[in-house]
């Protein structure tokens, strides 16, 4: 028997995993949201309810995506919901219109948007964002809870750490590491390595501020 499949997050994210979802032949059965501002509402024809604490068992096993743009609070809904002994498939959403090469590694939780590409030799982490459009060449490594913006390009080789947000319309040429919980913001060109928790910016891409912990 199929375990019902949960969408966790009613914004403009969560359109974008719900159409995924959709496109690949599933149907959600709901979705939770911690708001409720957003409870008995519609995303997609998908009714929202209540936050999964309030909806669900621990006891019953469910299949779920995150489905919130923002890392830190991926990361605080997956670990909130591990510490209270919540039963969880984290499915993994492929878009039929993404180009996901067979030897990548995909991580639970993780989505890939239409019209990305992940190149042979890339790894995905746990809860990643491969968002619409982005190009993501061979041999890199994404981290867990990370998020490629849409339009976004990296060359091989590419590291980016965990948490690490990578801003749309951004370039990152081949082998140069992002560090965990880093920002590179929008239409930036990253040519050196970024450190842990930096914000950089521009064309080349310079250190603006310390990332917020």
């Amino acid at each position: 028997m199929r375990k019902p499949l949960y969408v966790i997050g009613a914004g403009g994210h969560g359109k974008v995993v719900i159409s995924t979802l959709i496109d690949m032949g599933l149907t959600p059965e709901g979705v939770l949201d911690d708001y409720p501002s957003s409870f008995g509402k519609d995303v997609l024809g998908i009714r929202v309810f209540g936050a999964p604490e309030h909806i669900l068992s621990p006891r019953r096993p469910f299949q779920a995506v995150i489905a919130v743009g923002d890392n830190k609070a991926r990361r605080d809904i997956e670990e909130r919901l591990r510490s209270q002994g919540f039963s969880v498939e984290w499915i993994r959403a492929v878009h039929p219109t993404a180009y996901v090469h067979p030897s990548v590694e995909v991580g639970e939780g993780t989505v890939v948007f239409a019209g990305a590409v992940v190149q042979p030799g890339s790894s995905l982490g746990r809860h990643c964002i491969v968002n619409t459009g982005a190009k993501v060449d061979h041999d890199c490594v994404i981290g867990d809870f990370a998020h490629i913006a849409p339009g976004c390009s990296l060359a091989g080789g590419v590291r980016i750490g965990e948490g690490a947000f990578v801003g749309i319309g951004s370039a990152v040429i081949p082998c140069r590491t992002i560090g965990p919980w880093s920002t590179v913001g929008a239409g930036s060109t990253v040519i050196r390595d970024v450190a842990e928790q930096t914000v950089v910016a521009g064309c080349p891409a310079r250190p603006i501020h310390k990332a917020a912990p």
